[in-house]
């Protein structure tokens, strides 16, 4: 087990940012956490706490350690949808341009009427209407991509995909002339002090978007914290104006019939989903990753819980938060 001193937080967060509270340091008990996660055997990597600008809790089990970059899953599609949100305000193309607009020489043979529908802002809530995610066994991704059946009209209904955020990542290179990498480079990760990230890419070189992420827990809370902060960091608009808003408020229904977790009104996972982000029970949002990554902004309580981990039963990681951190708070 590792433990991380409060004392010594600022040292390791290193530019992070304050914000306009100015509480006094406080330090939160996470023994019932720790005990409440052990016993469900949640194999937790990881955990830091920012509440009221001040990192009131930084500690790592097992695998974990504050040096070393996590792997995301999908809480790599909340930092995909930031670039979206840069290029958008950059004028490079619009919420409701056609997919395909951006890749004429990778069109099929004979496009359909549901492709043709398709948007940047179906890509973003996961409502491409494609009944099985693309497959990305080929050499180009795009190209398979723009083939695969879409079965159902876009923007219709919530079906989780992948795919969908790969191709914003291969717009937003497409559009900027830029990998994401390279492209969030000056616009986020070196604004945040975000370094000695790696994210994989497809087999034509394009930052695989949905995945492949890896960054150290910190850099999960500096994102976390920007947000909370509406897009302002060290005083100055980082994120275009209005885009956390617009990025982590409901959009689509993400409970359709015959799912019971996405049924349940006490899943997380049946609050709504945004762009590449969840909402939350306790009007909160959250970037979401497989095993237990999660970013999860909790406004109401100028707060940002994130966690790391190697675990099956996300809801009942979530659930630490709401029974043991929350109160704390």
């Amino acid at each position: 087990m590792k433990k991380l001193l409060i004392a010594a937080m600022a040292v390791l967060m290193g530019a992070l940012s304050t914000s306009s509270c100015t509480p006094k340091p406080q330090t939160l008990d996470l023994t019932p956490f720790e005990e409440a996660f052990t016993t469900q055997d949640l194999n937790l990597h990881s955990l830091m706490v920012l509440h009221h600008g001040e990192v009131v809790a930084g500690q790592w089990w097992g695998e974990g350690a504050p040096d070393k970059p996590h792997v995301m899953h999908s809480v790599s599609k909340s930092f995909t949808a930031t670039a979206v949100g840069f290029a958008i305000a950059e004028g490079l193309f619009a919420l409701d341009d056609k997919v395909t607009s951006f890749f004429p020489d990778k069109m099929p043979a004979e496009p359909t009427e549901n492709l043709a529908q398709m948007t940047v802002r179906h890509l973003l809530t996961m409502s491409t209407g494609q009944l099985q995610q693309p497959s990305r066994e080929g050499q180009d991704w795009v190209a398979d991509f723009l083939a695969a059946p879409i079965e159902d009209t876009p923007g219709a209904n919530f079906r989780y995909n992948s795919m969908a955020t790969f191709m914003l990542s291969a717009i937003v290179q497409k559009t900027s002339g830029q990998k994401l990498t390279d492209y969030l480079q000056t616009r986020l990760f070196g604004p945040l002090g975000i370094e000695g990230y790696i994210w994989d890419e497809s087999p034509d070189g394009i930052n695989t978007g949905g995945w492949g992420l890896y960054i150290k827990t910190q850099d999960m809370l500096r994102f976390g914290q920007l947000f909370l902060q509406n897009g302002i960091w060290n005083g100055k608009q980082l994120l275009p104006k209005g885009w956390v808003e617009e990025a982590s408020s409901w959009k689509i229904a993400s409970g359709p019939a015959g799912n019971e977790t996405l049924q349940d009104p006490e899943s997380d996972w049946a609050q709504g989903y945004c762009y590449q982000m969840w909402r939350c029970r306790h009007n909160a949002y959250r970037a979401d990753g497989a095993r237990g990554q999660f970013i999860v902004v909790i406004p109401d309580h100028d707060a940002v819980v994130v966690m790391t981990a190697d675990t099956g039963d996300l809801q009942g990681e979530i659930n630490l938060v709401w029974d043991h951190i929350l109160p704390a708070l």
